[in-house]
């Protein structure tokens, strides 16, 4: 066939015009930035289990590091002055969104930004502290999965109670720095927790106050303990469970972790799911849409972990029915 030159001429064209959009076709795809602010120290299993969980959360969206995201760590292990570092550090370098774990870390955040997104995972009460205007519809740059629910706090005692049928006394030890709402959770809980055991408050701020505190309840007998789950308190873990241990104390954990580094029970949500959970409004955000129109979600798995070496030790017998209950029975 011949190809006569006006016909060669519309073919050429045609090609140059073609070959930009092709070029564009396979150019690589823009790498979003994702910086996510732990309130766990880098070495803690914990963290880098909640790492993990969040990358596969991501990859099953199709995000890949280092294809079209990428993810910056960084670790304050509950220290304020370095959650007020990093909040600085990463709000200046603008990511796409911000993924937090932690009361105090999204507090600084929110004094910081209100206008890059924010995904928080393992906070309590977002609405009383003033993160989101409703569950339903968080009406600005935040949203997120929640944690610890206030009925859970009955379900520890009542645990605590089938477990060793003595206690009569039970203290929920926190930082009220770290976590501003077990106060009123306290307080509403009133005449059930009573029934069941006295319950009282024992605020602590540094390890000499938990060591005091603790030795100061362990004087009278009956007694028991609930750690409450924030970022001191986790940093502090070990010196509370020696402590449980040495004045033979049953206790209380929110996570699984606590027990199979040694605590007697835990009982609460599923900290990784909630953190891989939170990698799908990573994703809607990323595809467009915005956080005051994600609704704040409810944990959707819990863990009833019991350590029956410890329990031994303490010198307890665990209900065979709580042991047929547990997700996991350590020995």
């Amino acid at each position: 066939m011949t190809l006569h030159r006006r016909d060669f001429i519309t073919l050429l064209g045609g090609a140059a015009a073609a070959w930009p959009l092709a070029a564009r076709a396979q150019s690589p795809e823009r790498v979003r930035r994702v910086a996510f602010l732990h309130a766990l120290s880098e070495s803690d299993p914990e963290a880098q289990a909640r790492i993990a969980a969040f990358r596969r959360g991501l990859e099953a969206l199709g995000w890949t590091e280092r294809r079209n995201i990428q993810l910056d760590h960084r670790f304050s292990a509950g220290d304020f002055d370095q959650i007020q570092t990093y909040t600085t550090e990463l709000v200046r370098s603008t990511p796409d969104v911000m993924v937090v774990s932690s009361t105090p870390v999204l507090t600084a955040l929110k004094q910081a930004t209100s206008t890059i997104p924010i995904v928080f995972s393992l906070v309590n009460d977002p609405v009383a502290q003033g993160f989101v205007a409703s569950l339903a519809r968080p009406g600005g740059n935040i949203t997120g999965f929640t944690f610890i629910d206030f009925p859970l706090i009955g379900k520890w005692l009542e645990l605590l109670k089938e477990i060793d049928a003595a206690v009569r006394r039970i203290t929920f030890v926190f930082n009220p720095l770290t976590a501003p709402y077990y106060p009123s959770y306290l307080r509403e809980l009133g005449a059930p927790a009573t029934s069941l055991a006295k319950l009282s408050a024992t605020p602590v701020h540094n390890e000499a106050e938990i060591e005091s505190s603790v030795t100061a309840f362990a004087r009278e007998p009956e007694g028991a303990l609930i750690a409450g789950p924030d970022p001191f308190i986790n940093t502090h873990r070990v010196l509370i469970m020696e402590l449980a241990s040495r004045y033979r104390l049953p206790a209380m954990y929110a996570f699984r972790q606590y027990v199979t580094e040694g605590g007697l029970v835990s009982y609460g949500p599923d900290s990784i799911d909630i953190v891989r959970r939170s990698a799908s409004y990573v994703d809607r955000i990323l595809k467009g849409e915005k956080p005051a129109d994600l609704p704040v979600q409810a944990p959707t798995k819990f863990e009833f972990v019991i350590n029956l070496k410890t329990a031994k030790a303490l010198g307890l017998t665990v209900p065979d029915r709580l042991l047929a209950l547990a997700d996991e029975v350590i020995e």
